[in-house]
């Protein structure tokens, strides 16, 4: 599966694309869009445009972002609302699923700690994908959005493969793994 982080923003907007395999990650390509000082609805053009182009070239199968945060600034709160919108238009204008996690869900995915630090996450990525270097940080924050995707649809697929087999030991077709919870299957 190949999975499209995004970490967007009306000046710098990240991106992060991975392949989840059964045993890992391989890193397909990151980096950060660097968006021109022009009016800003030029500027969130550019971001559907870039973005859309990234998505064409690597097809990727889902797009994870992070959830809408109540910033301190109100002003930058709607910028960022809007640059989001930007991206998430990129990714439904491709067909592409998507799947927002908070910014807690992010760092414990990647640090284990949900107050991790910008560098601390910036240093798990590297150590995690096998990066030769630490990424500028919005791009470490695409390929942090990406991993926890990735991570939580393995943590979801061997819980339904471990529940499988199960089933098959017990012959027991009554129950499925679905959104979390052990539940009836449907007949």
């Amino acid at each position: 599966m190949k999975v499209i982080g995004i970490d967007p923003g009306s000046r710098f907007t990240g991106f992060g694309i991975i392949n989840v395999k059964p045993n890992g990650y391989d890193v397909i390509d990151y980096g950060v869009l660097r968006i021109k000082p022009e009016p800003f609805h030029i500027r969130l053009l550019q971001i559907y445009e870039e973005l859309s182009e990234i998505i064409q070239t690597h097809q990727p199968d889902v797009m994870s972002i992070e959830q809408v945060f109540v910033a301190n600034n109100p002003g930058s709160a709607l910028k960022l609302g809007q640059a989001r919108g930007a991206a998430l238009l990129a990714g439904a204008s491709a067909g592409l699923p998507v799947e927002e996690y908070t910014a807690l869900q992010i760092k414990k995915a990647i640090a284990g700690y949900g107050h991790a630090t910008k560098e601390q996450m910036q240093q798990m990525i590297m150590l995690l994908l096998g990066l030769p270097k630490i990424p500028q940080a919005d791009a470490a924050d695409a390929l942090s959005i990406a991993l926890c995707h990735g991570q939580a649809h393995k943590v979801v697929g061997n819980t339904q493969n471990a529940l499988d087999q199960l089933m098959k030991e017990t012959n027991n077709q009554a129950l499925a793994y679905r959104g979390g919870r052990l539940r009836r299957r449907r007949r």
